[in-house]
C-alpha cells in the first residue's frame, strides 16, 4: 500500500525579513487608508507568492490588481526589491505591464487561474480574497487595470 502525504503549503511572507514586511505594509495602508493592517500583511504575502511563482512557471502569469498593487510597492523600495530577486531568484523579476494576447494565453479566467495553480505549485499558500477576478474577469491586465473595480482596497 502506497501513502502520499500532502504537502503543506509554505506562507510566502516568510521570504522577506519582518522588517520589510512591516513598511510594505504601512505603505499599502497609508495609501489604501481602508485597508486593515491583517489585510495589508496578508496581501504581502499573496505578493511574494505571485513573485516566487513567476519564478517557477514557464508561462507568463498575471497578478490580479490588488496583488499588483502590494507588487509596486515593493518596487518602490528598488535596492530591497533588487536584493530580494536576486537572493531568492539569482535574477531581476521585471514587471512588465500590458496585454497579453487572449488567443496565446488565455482570458483573464484562465490566466488568472493558471497563475493560481503557478503558486500552488510553487508550494505557496492561496489566499483567495486577493484573486476575487476568478468569479468575475473575462479579460486580462488591460491599460485600464479595473482601477475602477470594487474589489480594489
Amino acid at each position: 500500500m502506497t501513502t502520499t502525504q500532502k504537502r503543506t503549503a509554505t506562507d510566502a511572507r516568510k521570504l522577506i525579513s519582518t522588517e520589510l514586511r512591516e513598511t510594505l505594509v504601512e505603505n499599502m495602508c497609508a495609501k489604501f487608508s481602508q485597508l486593515t493592517e491583517e489585510k495589508a500583511d496578508r496581501g504581502v504575502g499573496q505578493m511574494l507568492a505571485f513573485l516566487a511563482a513567476c519564478d517557477y512557471s514557464e508561462k507568463p502569469l498575471s497578478p490580479s490588481p490588488l496583488v499588483d498593487d502590494f507588487w509596486h510597492a515593493f518596487l518602490l523600495h528598488t535596492k530591497a526589491y533588487r536584493q530580494f530577486c536576486e537572493e531568492r531568484f539569482g535574477r531581476f523579476l521585471d514587471h512588465q505591464p500590458g496585454y497579453l494576447d487572449p488567443e496565446e494565453h488565455g482570458g483573464g479566467k484562465a490566466l488568472r487561474a493558471r497563475t493560481v495553480d503557478a503558486i500552488t505549485l510553487a508550494g505557496y499558500e492561496i489566499d483567495m480574497e486577493f484573486w476575487p477576478e476568478l468569479d468575475l474577469a473575462e479579460c486580462s491586465q488591460c491599460h485600464a487595470n479595473c482601477s475602477d473595480s470594487p474589489f480594489r482596497p
